[in-house]
């Protein structure tokens, strides 16, 4: 038997607009670019896609199963510019074969730099699906896959009001380094978090548990599906049922997880993405009848147990080759901008904590909005944006890049910095 579970990121970022030294405007984003880029999304990925996860929900009866999370960021631009989006997002919720998982609203590294801002984001996008879906998520997934053994006992220990533990497990990267011999298409646990909020029938608690990405088989799809010098393209559904059935007899969960822009932004509409996923529910089941299945992250906590420990003492990720923090914290601008960046914290929090106090509405106002813009610029992209690899991984850099260099990316955004700084001390209010 072969369990399928996907898993969709959905994120946009606030971008910046082109901000000089000597700009005093508080208005840091660039709401043109942000617009065009978001529209041009939904039309060749948001809305043709959630369609087609819909359609193949309903012709399967049900039995095809997904899950995504998605960020605040994007929310609240789809929102603004293509709601109709997030109407189809809640009729996936009401099908009941879709799963929202937990994340940090903004898609910030605040586990890095804050706890408390970590914890304040976590209950906010928390918080957003349970009014837009009416899900309160149980598997919680960090930025970027960035993971180590502090986080799990961190989102572990999460309760809910009850006291009862909020999160039944995480999905992570199955690293090979740490993997070593072993294979990522099981449950694992990590190391000394105890048990979790699942009870098996005996009356037991399951363990905390993690499910890591089949990165080999996710990135056939993610990657190298459009790709003419892939010694396997063209991919057909045929084929890739093969493989997800082959992890039989070394696994049972074939955890495939990416970006939904893979489907018509990443991976164009003329490869055949779109009509390569329409079928594949159907070549999965057929493949072997009654053998293999599509599973929601949890249920598959709930379904199967944890086979050992996967110990990561050091950060990991799912971005370019080295799987690390590289991609974000990789050279000195890049240390020096989220430095920078988490320094405004607690002034900025202290500020609005005392405008509170006093009611000062003009002060709660004036805070407020600062708070707001500080915490877009904890969104991760900006500093992935100062990366200077080189190579494939570079290249993938400059893809997501609205800048002409990682140089450029830096000096604009340390300019918003430092107007920022400017802006916590500002005497408002009466």
């Amino acid at each position: 038997m072969a369990s399928v579970c996907f898993y969709f990121q959905v994120h946009q970022p606030w971008r910046l607009r082109p901000y000089s030294v000597f700009d005093t405007s508080p208005l840091y984003f660039d709401e043109d670019l942000n617009k065009q880029i978001l529209l041009k999304v939904t039309e060749k990925c948001y809305r043709p896609m959630t369609r087609l996860i819909l359609d193949l929900i309903e012709s399967n009866n049900g039995n095809f199963k997904v899950s995504y999370a998605l960020t605040g960021t994007v929310i609240d631009q789809l929102q603004a510019w293509a709601p109709d989006v997030i109407d189809l997002f809640k009729r996936l919720s009401d099908t009941g074969c879709c799963e929202f998982l937990a994340e940090t609203d903004f898609h910030s590294l605040s586990f890095l730099y804050s706890r408390e801002e970590f914890i304040e984001q976590i209950e906010a996008q928390t918080q957003r699906m349970q009014d837009l879906f009416g899900q309160t998520p149980t598997v919680f997934r960090n930025t970027e896959l960035t993971y180590n053994n502090d986080v799990a006992h961190f989102i572990n220990e999460i309760r809910n009001p009850d006291g009862s533990r909020r999160f039944k497990g995480m999905i992570c990267e199955g690293v090979d380094r740490i993997l070593d011999y072993r294979s990522p298409n099981y449950l694992y646990r990590p190391p000394s978090t105890g048990d979790g909020p699942i009870v098996r029938p005996d009356g037991s608690h399951k363990p905390f548990a993690l499910l890591l990405k089949n990165y080999r088989l996710s990135d056939d799809i993610a990657f190298r599906f459009g790709n003419k010098g892939w010694e396997e393209w063209p991919l057909n559904t045929e084929k890739f049922a093969k493989w997800v059935h082959d992890i039989n007899g070394d696994g049972y969960l074939c955890n495939l997880f990416m970006d939904y822009e893979t489907f018509g932004e990443h991976q164009w509409a003329d490869t055949g993405i779109f009509e390569f996923m329409a079928d594949l529910p159907r070549a999965i089941f057929d493949h072997k009848p009654g053998e293999n299945h599509f599973n929601t992250p949890s249920e598959a906590l709930e379904q199967f147990e944890t086979v050992g420990e996967y110990d990561v003492p050091h950060m990991i990720s799912w971005a370019d080759s080295e799987r690390d923090l590289s991609a974000w914290l990789g050279n000195a601008m890049q240390n020096n901008a989220i430095s920078e960046c988490y320094k405004l914290e607690r002034p900025i929090k202290d500020k609005l904590r005392e405008a509170v106090q006093s009611g000062d509405q003009m002060a709660i106002q004036h805070y407020s909005h600062l708070m707001g813009d500080w915490r877009k610029l904890t969104t991760s992209d900006h500093f992935y944006y100062m990366s200077t690899k080189f190579w494939a991984d570079g290249d993938v850099h400059k893809y997501f890049s609205p800048y002409d260099s990682p140089y450029d990316s830096y000096i604009n955004f340390m300019n918003v910095l430092d107007n920022m700084r400017t802006r916590v001390e500002t005497v408002v209010g009466v």
